[in-house]
């Protein structure tokens, strides 16, 4: 028998239980996989909450998207995977669990030196880091402002940006100012002068803004600072969007990606996948905890956390 997170109503985290499942064998299509790792994302909180809506709870509901493990079956006809074959999950329901049955293109080959913590830790924060950068076209001339640059949606929109040859600043608390220094962006502490402060260390200007902490005052710094609207873009105030006249992607916005904006998102993790195993990109892991301790990791996500929260089955 294999096991998984599920709830039956929505409330804190202690409504998170884990429970028996019967997992089928994979059909046409389907590839079956033992779950290694399993990315905790601030969305399954809020779905877990009701923060985010849902359908009525009809039955034990599972939680999370995200994971990384090894292939132990696959369906008849699906090609491209084999039993043994390590891979990242993403875009799955229910990856808080030991097995799981998905689609073969919810999977993608995870490289021999990207660990199963590394490969779970990507999907919804790397998806969203890298669609972003591509749908406000950043590049070489960009000078980018992040707000919130030391998350783990940040730290990856910092890095893609630069890749693209953007220049980076990113706010961030003076305790993770050393972490968003590495990733190659210039950190400014937050607080009262961020507006004045990033005059003084971009003289030519910001062009594009990435709002990743929902603040009526990161929204203003970015409006006051970049003269195109189209090039500000929220991720986490989406139903203010329109209003403001900028960009939102996801976040609760009213508005639904692009056909491109999600296939953006997929491309992202076998390519964030190679930047790994090549050493050009990072993902930082924070506290690894037992799958059956899914609450406890849901409490360190509201808290606060340095790194990406990863359980284990």
């Amino acid at each position: 028998m294999s096991s998984a997170i599920a709830y039956t109503e929505l409330g804190g985290p202690e409504v998170l239980t884990l429970i028996d499942i019967d997992v089928p064998a994979p059909g046409p299509g389907e590839v079956a996989v033992r779950v290694e790792a399993v990315g905790v994302n601030p969305l399954d909180l809020k779905l877990r909450a009701g923060l985010r809506p849902s359908p009525p709870i009809t039955e034990p509901r599972r939680v999370g998207s995200d994971a990384a493990g090894v292939v132990i079956a696959v369906g008849e006809g699906t090609e491209g995977f084999r039993p043994g074959d390590a891979v990242i999950v993403s875009g799955a329901r229910g990856a808080y669990a030991t097995d799981l049955v998905v689609p073969a293109d919810a999977l993608v080959r995870r490289p021999g030196n990207v660990s199963a913590a590394q490969g779970a830790a990507l999907g919804i924060p790397v998806g969203t880091a890298y669609q972003t950068i591509r749908s406000l076209a950043v590049g070489p001339e960009d000078t980018v402002l992040v707000h919130a640059a030391s998350g783990s949606v940040g730290q990856a929109v910092v890095q893609f940006a630069r890749l693209y040859g953007a220049t980076v600043l990113g706010t961030t608390s003076d305790r993770r100012a050393d972490r968003v220094s590495a990733l190659g962006a210039t950190p400014l502490p937050y607080g009262p002068g961020v507006v004045d402060r990033v005059r003084e260390l971009a003289p030519g200007g910001i062009t594009v803004a990435i709002d990743l902490v929902g603040t009526d005052e990161a929204l203003d710094q970015s409006i006051a600072l970049v003269a195109d609207k189209s090039r500000i873009a929220t991720l986490v105030r989406g139903a203010n969007a329109a209003g403001l006249g900028i960009r939102a992607f996801s976040g609760g916005s009213p508005q639904p990606l692009t056909d491109q904006e999600i296939a953006w998102r997929k491309e992202a993790i076998p390519v964030a996948a190679a930047l790994i195993a090549a050493g050009a990109f990072s993902v930082e892991i924070g506290p690894e905890i037992p799958l059956e301790d899914a609450a406890e990791a849901h409490r360190l996500v509201e808290k606060g956390v340095d790194g990406k929260v990863v359980l284990l089955p």
